[in-house]
């Protein structure tokens, strides 16, 4: 009974271990995404709909992360990246921009080498007028870039280290290693979009490393979801191009397409192409110039590899 009980749970830390803990929060992940989905197609298309959808996943999202960081891994949510200081904020802005010009130097790559073209501005689906489509869509990509940092960097990647650092390895080879896995799993994670290749999915996962490395560097989350944001947004919603194989029915710019997927992304949009490659690598290294500036060094941020409760529980036996 002794070895069941310790390969479910941590005596040390009176918690579950690392492994129970992450298949307890994707299981739950799961549920909401699907139970979202199924209530937005329940309330059908239109821009009040794509509101309450968007507030019921950011609900759900923010609600699964607290109470796992309260009942099932004993921390604050704070531990999962959300500091919010001066700091804080100022990293959130400089990832905000870094979203933006990533997507934009596509977009000038591939107008540059004649591949793309536009052919309209303002278009959407919803019933109302663009400007107010256009808002909705902030806000959509906004509650995407927060739910899904949260779930793949904040919670997996903390939960993955600490896991990893109990098994001998040290805490940055731990945290080295929590990043390759989490990058793997989110680019794998979009193998099943429509138009998908193997070259998206490599693409996806260095995305992983774009949107991960800030987190292993400071561990917060800002750049992070300031980074999200604004892929997701310039790429669907300002530049038109598809996100991630899902084409987008609102957006500021129309373009007509031509050129090599392999460069372009052809269907599945820039994220399966070489450009795309190109400039996630130039995001990475703007990322790190970025945090040497700020914090005057560069090293990896060991407390990701590290537990220490300040919410202890009393749950299957007694306190540590």
């Amino acid at each position: 009974m002794k070895v069941v009980s310790n390969f479910f749970w941590n005596v040390a830390q009176n918690r579950f271990c690392s492994g129970w803990r992450l298949v307890i929060q994707f299981i739950l992940f799961l549920m909401i995404l699907v139970g979202v989905a199924l209530f937005g197609k329940a309330i059908g298309p239109g821009a009040s709909s794509a509101i309450i959808d968007a507030l019921i996943y950011l609900g759900c999202g923010l609600g699964l992360a607290w109470l796992m960081a309260r009942y099932i891994d004993h921390r604050p949510l704070a531990d999962f990246g959300f500091h919010l200081n001066r700091s804080w904020w100022a990293d959130l802005g400089f990832g905000l921009a870094l979203g933006a010009g990533i997507m934009t130097g596509i977009f000038l790559s591939l107008r540059a080498a004649g591949w793309v073209s536009v052919t309209g501005t303002a278009v959407t689906n919803y019933n109302v007028p663009f400007a107010l489509a256009f808002i909705i869509k902030v806000f959509e990509w906004t509650v995407i870039g927060i739910n899904e940092e949260v779930t793949f960097r904040g919670y997996q990647m903390k939960n993955l280290a600490e896991g990893l650092a109990g098994k001998g390895i040290s805490p940055q080879g731990a945290i080295v290693l929590a990043m390759a896995l989490s990058s793997s799993v989110f680019g794998l994670a979009h193998l099943i979009n429509e138009s998908a290749t193997g070259l998206s999915t490599f693409n996806i996962a260095i995305g992983g490393l774009l949107l991960g490395i800030p987190y292993l560097l400071t561990g917060e989350l800002a750049i992070s979801i300031g980074c999200h944001i604004t892929l997701n947004l310039f790429e669907g919603t300002v530049y038109g191009f598809a996100v991630s194989g899902n084409s987008q029915a609102t957006h500021l710019l129309s373009l007509q397409q031509t050129g090599p997927a392999l460069w372009t992304g052809g269907a599945f949009g820039p994220e399966a192409g070489l450009i795309a490659t190109v400039w996630i690598l130039v995001g990475c290294c703007l990322t790190v110039l970025w945090i040497k500036w700020r914090r005057k060094q560069v090293q990896l941020y060991t407390p990701l590899a590290m537990y220490t409760s300040t919410t202890p529980k009393k749950l299957f036996g007694a306190e540590t």
